[in-house]
Formats: structure tokens, C-alpha cells, sequence
């Protein structure tokens, strides 16, 4: 008995495609709509910045990446420690350093902070090209921009504010004045806390431009460290010649020397400048501005390289 093969397709009837109804089917995979709250933007934004601060200590992250943050927590809080119990064990009438002076001091310490921590802010999610993502929805590049700044900055007042507490306690147990400690002790809290909204601006913004963690880590220890050292470099020969009128106006070129002229001139604090000679009420006032300033500048850059990196 023959069988009847079935006709061959022409290339026409091959190529064309199905209509509706023949081979088109609809498939039921289970898919349901959320019916949940929307936490909208705000939700969002505190998600970023819990994220990117508890990640400027390592938290969330490998053990590796913990090693560096917390070290150097470590190492801003020691040297409190054994001025404490120096203070505690000789029946000190006052701190061997003041509040306002000790980020001065460990500034080195600081910058190196915000060098590793601010390229790992940003740089990874540039590298990976994750911003699009982000911006996709529900967040907008302010809510971005905000929740990072936010984080490094908390993540620099914690790490300033610290030995501070630590001095402070201190010297609540060595029995020194309480009125003259707390009043140094908040000075310090407001120093450090305009050192870090200035610091956090710098390390995003330079970290920002690139994608390659490395060249923000080299470029960020460069301006924090050289401008600081050519400061005072400039101060110490302006000194010797007597130039004295000069010193305080070359502190507006380093952030670390910005932040000692705004706390010598409205906080009281003693000035590190070569013979303590600090800017004026007047100079202060210039100091404070341009400290705003480039907050303010830092804030709206990052603000433009988002726009387009989220595109």
C-alpha cells in the first residue's frame, strides 16, 4: 500500500511566517502581579546609603576589604588612647592636645581614608557600568548623588569623631573641667564635621572621573598629600622671611590648611600654621566661604558627571 507523502514546501510557504492561531500559543508560567507597597525613592535612597557606608568599613564585603578601614580606625583612635592614659596616670591639668588640633595632626591618616574608601565608592560602579541601573528607576541621579556623599562623609565624621569621644571620656576620668571639656569637645565635633563634608566632596569627585580604582587611589592621595605639603612648605619659607601677612591667605590651597583657618577663627582652636599665625575674624570669613564653596562646587560636579554617566 503507498503512502502518501505530504507536499513539499515551497521556500515562499517556508519563510513566512505563522499565522495567528497556528503555531502562536500562550504559555501560563505562574507570574503574578505585586499587590505589596511601593517604598518609592526614599526607601531607595536610604538602601544606597546604608549600603555604601556600612561598605566604607568593609561590612557586607569580604575579609580583605575589611583590613584597611578598620586598621586605620585603629590607628586614628591609639594615639587618643595613650594620651588618655597619660593624662590619667601623671594627674594632667589639661589634654596634651586639644580637640580641634587632633584631626590636624592625623590628617595623614584621614586622606589615606578617603583614598581607598572613595574610589570604592563610585569606581566599581563605573567600572561595571551599573549607574544606568540605578538611574533606571525608582532613583534619580540626586538620590545617587546624596546617598554617596552621605555615606563617605558619615563614614569620615566617625572616623574623626571617635578619638575625639575617646579624649573626651577621657578626660571626664582624669577628673579635668567639665564645662572646659565639653565645650573643647564639641568645637571638635563641628571641626570634624565640616572636614568631612569637604573631604568626602574631594575623594567622589576625583574618584569619579575614573572607572580604574587605582588611578582614583593615586590621584586622590595626590592632591589631599602634595597641596598640603606645598602649603607648608610656602608657609614655612614665607615665616623665615618674615612674611607674615602672606601665611594665613596660603592656607586657602590645602584642604587640611582650609579647614585649621575656619576652627582658628570661629572655634577657638590654635592655629598650626608656622608661629600660630592664624587668619582673623575677617580672613576667617573668607576661610569659611570658600570652605562652602567648594562643598557646594563638589556637590553640583558630581551632580553633572551623573547626568551623563547615566545616560
Amino acid at each position: 500500500m503507498a503512502v502518501e507523502q505530504p507536499p513539499a514546501q515551497t521556500s515562499a510557504q517556508a519563510t513566512a511566517p505563522a499565522r495567528p492561531g497556528e503555531q502562536t500559543r500562550i504559555h501560563n508560567i505562574g507570574y503574578r502581579n505585586y499587590d505589596g507597597p511601593r517604598l518609592g525613592r526614599a526607601y531607595a535612597r536610604r538602601s544606597l546609603y546604608s549600603q555604601s557606608l556600612r561598605g566604607a568599613y568593609g561590612l557586607g564585603r569580604s575579609v580583605k576589604s575589611k583590613v584597611l578601614p578598620m586598621l586605620l580606625f585603629v590607628v586614628m583612635c591609639v594615639p587618643a588612647l595613650i594620651m588618655v592614659a597619660v593624662a590619667v596616670a601623671t594627674k594632667a591639668k589639661d589634654l596634651p592636645v586639644d580637640y580641634t588640633s587632633y584631626a590636624v595632626i592625623m590628617q595623614a591618616v584621614i586622606g589615606l581614608y578617603v583614598a581607598s574608601q572613595g574610589p570604592q565608592s563610585v569606581s566599581r560602579d563605573l567600572r561595571f557600568k551599573t549607574v544606568p541601573l540605578y538611574f533606571s528607576r525608582p532613583i534619580e541621579t540626586a538620590d545617587y548623588v546624596r546617598a554617596k556623599y552621605a555615606a563617605l562623609a558619615s563614614a569620615l565624621f566617625m572616623l574623626t569623631a571617635a578619638p575625639l569621644l575617646v579624649l573626651y571620656v577621657g578626660a571626664l576620668l582624669a577628673k579635668l573641667d567639665f564645662s572646659d571639656q565639653t565645650k573643647g569637645f564639641a568645637q571638635g565635633l563641628v571641626s570634624v564635621a565640616l572636614l568631612s563634608l569637604l573631604f568626602a566632596g574631594i575623594g567622589l569627585v576625583i574618584s569619579a572621573v575614573t572607572p580604574r580604582r587605582g588611578f582614583g587611589i593615586a590621584a586622590v592621595i595626590a592632591v589631599l598629600t602634595i597641596s598640603y605639603g606645598a602649603v607648608s612648605t610656602v608657609q614655612a619659607i614665607a615665616h623665615s622671611q618674615d612674611s607674615t601677612s602672606a601665611i594665613p591667605w596660603l592656607g586657602l590651597f590645602s584642604p587640611i590648611t582650609l579647614i585649621d583657618g575656619v576652627q582658628t577663627a570661629f572655634l577657638g582652636a590654635s592655629s598650626s600654621y608656622p608661629g600660630e599665625v592664624g587668619p582673623s575674624s575677617g580672613q576667617g570669613v573668607v576661610f569659611l566661604l570658600v570652605t562652602l564653596g567648594l562643598i557646594a562646587g563638589c556637590y553640583g560636579l558630581l551632580m553633572r558627571r551623573y547626568r551623563k554617566v547615566g545616560l
